[in-house]
């Protein structure tokens, strides 16, 4: 008789795809309010830029969708340490937006 592998919890890993999954469901709400602001580009009129920053803030949940997918599928596969890092890329644009954000104050304050 050989000895059965030790089998890992995957308990914790489940938590963390559905907790990521609330907090995203979460962003998409925020996102509400921002993609109805987001026609006032528009006040100024119809532009290339004012277009860009529209259809780039419209299409914010298809980032967060895509990878809570995948990462569902990989969790189904028994790819738990794959779910966990595409759970993570669901608040990369988030992220992004908090580093511009951070940025742009801090070189405004210096006055650049």
């Amino acid at each position: 008789m050989e000895p059965q592998p030790v089998s890992r919890s995957r308990k914790p890993i489940l938590i963390w795809l559905i907790l990521s999954q609330v907090l995203a469901l979460l962003s998409l709400i925020v996102w509400l309010v921002i993609a109805g602001l987001a026609v006032m580009a528009f006040d100024s009129g119809v532009s290339t830029e004012a277009w860009t920053f529209v259809i780039a803030v419209w299409s914010y949940p298809i980032w967060p969708l895509g990878f809570a997918i995948a990462a569902w599928v990989a969790y189904a596969r028994k790819k738990d340490k794959l779910a966990g890092v595409l759970t993570i890329f669901t608040f990369f644009p988030v992220l992004v937006l908090i580093v511009i954000l951070a940025s742009s104050s801090f070189l405004y304050s210096l006055g650049l």
